[in-house]
């Protein structure tokens, strides 16, 4: 009867249908930050083949690495947890959540009135600058306002501010969305899409491995309005975590923060389709 309510215990965490609290290592007894992202958005989060004092493993042959990586890591280790990345795509990053899957979402999310109706969001732990990355002989590259891609085919991610923003062009030729960044490029490249939107460092990661492109960013009242600031997500009725992850986060400085982005951006691999 003991092994049999075991068996049961363990398929009971395997389905999700234990509580949001996170999970214990069967071996050691520690807890465990699941933390859910894309693991394919760098610098945020990439995956690569090979270890390194950042990474973490998320299979027996691949390691995720990233901005978003390394901020979960430092998390986990103030709240005395291991941490785990849990590479999962990005429409499936909030169902995973509510379901207990993972602990919480580190993927370079933004907050918005409909996330916040499903999810709980900390404070933003890094804010960022719109741009579009156009191909570098376009007539597009000196362009100073969003309204001058009217008329013209642009390119954002699905279900994101990316594809939210475009909109905002009047008389833009809004193009179906891509599931992921690297198929964005690809469309670029190939001349489907005129222009695709993108966060700065994102954009920065893009244009060094691709030097046939280039960024166009905007002035202050001729670019997007949109709210470039990503934070992390957490079930709402798991308020303790919440918490718990906002006090390790406010322990890291701002220049701390800046800091590793930057050595994300420099150390990323290259973003190609």
């Amino acid at each position: 009867m003991k092994k049999i309510l075991t068996l049961l215990f363990v398929l009971l965490l395997a389905c999700g249908c234990s509580s949001q609290q996170p999970a214990q290592d069967a071996q050691e007894g520690t807890s465990v930050l699941r933390i859910g992202m894309e693991c394919d958005y760098a610098p945020f989060n990439w995956t690569q083949s090979s270890d390194s004092d950042t990474a973490v493993p998320i299979s027996s042959v691949d390691f995720a690495d990233g901005y978003d990586v390394v901020i979960g890591s430092m998390i986990a280790e103030k709240l005395g947890m291991e941490v785990q990345v849990v590479k999962t795509d990005w429409d499936s990053l909030i169902p995973s959540l509510n379901a207990g899957a993972i602990d919480c979402i580190i993927a370079g999310m933004t907050e918005t009135p409909e996330r916040a109706e499903a999810v709980s969001f900390t404070t933003p732990y890094y804010e960022s600058q719109m741009v579009v990355i156009v191909r570098k002989d376009s007539d597009l590259v000196n362009i100073t306002n969003i309204q001058e891609l009217s008329g013209r085919n642009v390119l954002g991610q699905i279900n994101t501010t990316y594809d939210e923003i475009i909109d905002q062009i009047e008389g833009v030729n809004h193009m179906t969305p891509l599931d992921t960044y690297p198929r964005m490029v690809l469309s670029l490249q190939a001349k489907e899409a005129d222009a695709i939107t993108a966060e700065l460092p994102v954009a920065n990661g893009v244009v060094a491995a691709n030097p046939d492109l280039a960024i166009v960013s905007f002035a202050e009242g001729n670019g997007f309005v949109v709210d470039t600031s990503v934070s992390i997500a957490v079930a709402k009725e798991n308020e303790a975590l919440l918490n718990d992850i906002q006090a390790a986060l406010d322990s890291i400085s701002e220049a701390d923060r800046l800091s590793i982005m930057e050595a994300a951006v420099n150390r990323q691999p290259a973003i190609e389709g």
